[in-house]
């Protein structure tokens, strides 16, 4: 019989949680597309009825997730998009089923844009149990702004977060660098203004010129020097230093807050929590505990393979085709399988994005379920380089690791091999 460790056996918990710890729901609708966004969402008319149909059809199945105890460890809830905030009162209409379905959640996140994030909506999320807002800024330069197709001002963008941190939320402002007609200096101005309306939690992000995207037909492969990986990286160097000295600590590569405003929804996706995703593009992580659950209201679904300790979905209908499920059995997903050993080089990659690196428990268990010799060696290797360092029993991401993470998290993931 094997012989676990203290800390190997904590992991492995996890590994076998058969609810959730985290429910994500998607709502994919928006005032108009900005033009760098590929993501699951659409411009819609404000009146369309499509939006309370796929609202409908979302408390439908969060009601048949509860049932077969999906949500009974659920400790976070996040309604991202799309713009959730355009929604309007059925939002937070939302937000109230959810935490009825998920009584254990404490931290209720959702995602808002501030040419939506009206003072009524602000007081239905209140009182309906929201207790953190994801407000995407990306600028507060009104030129920068046009530029990537957002429909607010910087104004405003200064009005709202200073209005739902008066009500009582907890903050987040998004910010995106390495944009058209950026400077150090912008830069350093939208930071100084997110931190002067009294947010406790900044996330940075380098634009990604996707393809199919506005943004991507205008500059193709031109590889525009705004864009180049070296003003990426001074960008999130700058925002590095200018948000320490404001107090707030990097928790994650790309995420800062002040003390306890760490977003714990987004750090259960780096540590193994499983995950429930409800909507169209949604993602789920679900141990084989959780996907055998979720087969009882989704018998579509197949067997998981002999080996599968870890199962990936993503729901693939659109938009009209969920609003119109009548339950979860309706939908179609992608899947993946994952084995225990494909499961723990994930689990290290994922945890090289935290400050606080990969816990001592994950190192034993990656140890056991993968070739002893290669973990040693690959994390000796990324010490060499400069990527990883000790920190007492936890390996941790160095700045030059963050700043190379396609090279450290592809040693990490090739170790499933």
């Amino acid at each position: 019989m094997a012989s676990f460790s203290a800390d190997e056996k904590l992991w492995l918990e996890r590994l076998h949680q058969p609810s959730a710890q985290a429910l994500y729901l998607h709502l994919p609708f928006c005032a108009r597309k900005c033009a760098y966004c590929d993501f699951s969402s659409w411009a819609t008319k404000p009146e369309d009825p499509l939006m309370g149909d796929y609202v409908d059809a979302l408390r439908r199945h969060l009601f048949e997730a509860e049932a077969v105890g999906l949500l009974s460890c659920c400790e976070t809830i996040y309604v991202g998009g799309g713009t959730p905030s355009f929604v309007g009162t059925p939002l937070a209409q939302l937000v109230c089923h959810a935490r009825a379905m998920a009584p254990h959640a404490t931290e209720v996140s959702c995602e808002a844009n501030p040419d939506s994030l009206t003072n009524d909506l602000l007081g239905r999320l209140r009182d309906a149990g929201c207790t953190r807002l994801s407000v995407g800024v990306q600028s507060l330069s009104d030129a920068e702004l046009t530029e990537l197709g957002r429909i607010h001002s910087a104004a405003q963008a200064r009005a709202r977060l200073s209005a739902a941190v008066k009500a009582g939320f907890d903050v987040s402002a998004d910010l995106m660098c390495a944009i058209p007609l950026q400077t150090d200096e912008s830069w350093r101005a939208s930071l100084e203004g997110v931190i002067g309306c009294g947010v406790g939690h900044v996330s940075v992000y380098p634009l990604q010129i996707e393809d199919g995207t506005p943004l991507g037909e205008r500059y193709g492969a031109s590889e525009p020097a705004f864009n180049d990986p070296e003003v990426q990286a001074h960008r999130m160097e700058l925002a590095r230093d200018l948000l320490a000295s404001a107090g707030f600590g990097r928790y994650e590569v790309a995420s800062y807050a002040r003390e306890g405003k760490d977003c714990r929804h987004n750090q259960a996706y780096w540590t193994a929590r499983p995950y429930l995703g409800l909507g169209t593009g949604a993602s789920s992580m679900l141990t084989r505990e959780g996907y055998e659950s979720l087969r009882k209201v989704c018998p579509q679904l197949p067997e998981p393979d002999v080996g599968a300790r870890r199962v990936r979905l993503t729901c693939i209908d659109r938009r009209h085709e969920l609003a119109a499920a009548r339950s979860m059995a309706d939908l179609h997903f992608d899947l993946e399988f994952l084995s225990e050993a494909q499961a723990a080089a994930e689990d290290l990659m994922l945890g090289m994005r935290l400050v606080y690196g990969v816990e001592p428990g994950l190192v034993d268990h990656a140890r056991r379920v993968l070739a002893e010799s290669e973990v040693d060696e690959t994390l000796a290797w990324c010490e060499a380089q400069g990527l990883v360092a000790r920190k007492g029993l936890r390996w941790v991401p160095t700045d030059r690791g963050w700043l190379l993470g396609n090279i450290l998290y592809g040693r990490m993931w090739d170790l499933a091999d």
